[in-house]
This record gives C-alpha cells, sequence and structure tokens, in this order.
C-alpha cells in the first residue's frame, strides 16, 4: 500500500508534440519513451504554476449595460421670467440641474444648499485653529490648569463658529 502511494506522488510529463490528431490517444510505451526523455518534477515544487484554461472574450468585446430608461418622459409648465430665474439660481447653489430640482420639490425631497468654495475654506481654517489649540491646551495641561481651561474655552468658541458657518 505504502508503495502505491509514492507513485501516486511522481507526476506523469506527457510530450504533446508527439500525440496524433488522427488517432485516439498515446499507447503505454510511448509514455514510457516520454518519461525517458524528459525529467520528472519534483512532487514538492512549485504547486502554483499549474495551467488554467481562461475564459474566450465574447467577440463583440465586452458586455454594455443597458441603461436605465426611467426618465424619457418631457414636461413643460409655464413661469414667469423671474420665477424661472428663482429656479436656475436655487438649482445652481444646491448644485443640481433645474429637471432634478424640481422633481426634489415636487417629491418633498431634502433640498440642501451646497457650500460655496468661500465657505469650504473657512470652515477648514476654523477646523484647523480648533485643532490647534486643543493641541496647545494640551500641552500646558499640567503646568497650567488655568491657561488650559481658557484655551479649551476658547477652542469650544471656534467650535461653535464652525457649527454656525456649516448650517
Amino acid at each position: 500500500m505504502k508503495e502505491w502511494k509514492n507513485e501516486r506522488k511522481k507526476p506523469i510529463v506527457i510530450d504533446v508534440s508527439k500525440l496524433d490528431p488522427a488517432s485516439e490517444g498515446l499507447s503505454i510505451e510511448e509514455i514510457e519513451a516520454s518519461l525517458e526523455e524528459h525529467p520528472t518534477i519534483e512532487p514538492n515544487s512549485n504547486s502554483r504554476c499549474v495551467p488554467v484554461g481562461t475564459k474566450i472574450i465574447a467577440p463583440g468585446g465586452r458586455n454594455k449595460k443597458e441603461m436605465f430608461k426611467a426618465k424619457r418622459e418631457f414636461v413643460k409648465f409655464r413661469c414667469s421670467v423671474y420665477e424661472k430665474k428663482l429656479l436656475y439660481i436655487k438649482a445652481k447653489r444646491s448644485r443640481l440641474s433645474v429637471s432634478e430640482f424640481c422633481r426634489r420639490s415636487i417629491f418633498n425631497l431634502e433640498i440642501k444648499e451646497r457650500l460655496s468654495d468661500d465657505h469650504i475654506e473657512i470652515l477648514k481654517t476654523l477646523s484647523k485653529y480648533h485643532n490647534n489649540f486643543k493641541s496647545i491646551g494640551n500641552m500646558f495641561r499640567k503646568k497650567d490648569p488655568r491657561l488650559t481651561a481658557a484655551v479649551y474655552a476658547l477652542a469650544d468658541e471656534i467650535k461653535q463658529q464652525f457649527e454656525k458657518v456649516q448650517k
């Protein structure tokens, strides 16, 4: 039984060039001759190098996704020039298209006004100041508790201003 297990570990290398397309297979003599010609692979060698068949790419290339065609209908409505300008301004502030802005307002969905670049810059600097004052307070925590309390109070005021600008 042990001999059988040892024999199973030895791989058989078959020379593909000797295959005859007309014949149905190889004879035992041809297999033994092929084993003598080619060195056998060690069973402890890298077993990750195994040839694996790959999927053939479709002739048309990659399958394309079908587009979502739910928004195909066109709707018109009348409004004054002032109302039209107001719609465009509000849509631009919220960074939405006019049609998306109208859809959200019809369905009573939340429409948030997006922050301008100036507001974003102000928020970044306020956040940076808040973090800096907190770290200053942490440095003097053990040496001067009154200074630490004052610095923390200032950092909290900056945070409150930050939250006001964010709303």
